[in-house]
């Protein structure tokens, strides 16, 4: 039976109305907060004079949010359903919605009503001055101090490593240009960091300061097992951002170090071996010693990233002319 719930997702609204307006909302166990979330959404849209769709990402929800996500699909045309077998996390319900998503301009936002729709308005206004992403800033943020102070941290040291200066990476009220969300991959816990991969690729990223409400119904889904992805996804978003492009400059400077290291050991190694057959004291016998071992390591570790730098080089080259296309702003002519 839940199989057929959601026949009609790969339908649009009727082909008079062009979707101008995508919103975008990962649910999971928000079966309580689904209801006023869809009340204040459709008062807000409702007063745009912009075609729009809502598009809820049910993330394997255990509670009732599939049901009530049904009777909204069932009674609005505008409301559109996905609903994944288990939860696969945040960042796989915002690909799956970006790819399914038909606005020119796509809104994501929480299903937990922290987030407040009557800012849609503002999001929308900011991206037609031009951005490209709009990000929205928690100003005074209704968390307790065991969310709100390990993100500050997270927020300074991200803008420090991405130099992307921004306050809130983490806040999911976000407003985008359509072709931003197609150009961008989101996975594991990236999708934090949309705004340092979308600064990565060129793009224009602006920060509107937002209301956020208290939570009123249902538990944060933070936990303390993301304080140690993010760090490691903020060293991949680094990784790309820097060296995507050109793998060698960093498996060959961390090769080069340790070659010279190698060289410059053995090569004193070698000196005090000359000296000691040219009539030197034993000290300077150079058999069985663990410093010999150590350079020739040094040495073998550094050819090898340097070559696995040169390997990265060629297989980016490659990639380089299908990334074309997704870095040209516009063509005239």
């Amino acid at each position: 039976m839940k199989e057929k719930r959601y026949e009609r997702i790969d339908k649009t609204v009727p082909d008079c109305e062009l979707i101008n307006l995508s919103i975008i909302i990962p649910v999971l166990n928000e079966a309580e907060s689904i209801p006023r979330l869809y009340s204040k959404l459709k008062g807000v849209l409702d007063n745009l004079n912009l075609g729009y769709e809502i598009l809820f990402i049910d993330d394997g929800s255990t509670d009732n949010s599939s049901i009530i996500l049904e009777e909204l699909y069932n009674k609005d045309e505008h409301a559109k359903v996905i609903q994944f077998r288990k939860n696969f996390g945040k960042a796989t319900a915002l690909s799956v919605g970006f790819k399914h998503a038909k606005g020119d301009i796509v809104i994501t936002m929480d299903g937990d009503l922290q987030d407040d729709p009557e800012e849609i308005p503002t999001f929308i206004d900011k991206i037609n001055e031009g951005y490209d992403l709009i990000v929205g800033w928690k100003f005074q943020r209704k968390d307790p101090i065991t969310k709100t102070l390990p993100s500050k941290i997270f927020n300074k040291l991200t803008a420090s490593l991405t130099r992307v200066k921004i306050h809130d990476f983490n806040c999911g009220f976000k407003a985008y240009r359509k072709e931003v969300t197609k150009n961008i991959e989101v996975y594991g816990e990236l999708h934090r960091y949309i705004p340092a991969l979308a600064y990565w690729k060129g793009y224009h990223i602006g920060e509107i300061k937002v209301k956020h409400h208290a939570r009123k119904h249902g538990k944060s889904k933070y936990g303390s097992s993301r304080l140690v992805k993010g760090f490691l996804d903020l060293l991949t978003v680094k990784f790309l951002m820097s060296f995507t492009k050109k793998p060698l400059h960093l498996f060959g400077t961390i090769g080069l170090l340790f070659l010279s290291v190698g060289f410059m050991i053995d090569l004193y190694l070698m000196i005090l071996h000359i000296l000691f057959l040219l009539g030197g004291p034993v000290e300077y016998e150079i058999r069985d010693r663990p410093l010999l071992l150590l350079g020739i390591l040094l040495m073998v570790s550094g050819v090898q990233l340097i070559s696995i730098g040169l390997i990265g080089e060629m297989i980016a080259s490659k990639n380089q002319k299908d990334d074309e296309e997704t870095i040209i702003k516009e063509k005239l002519g």
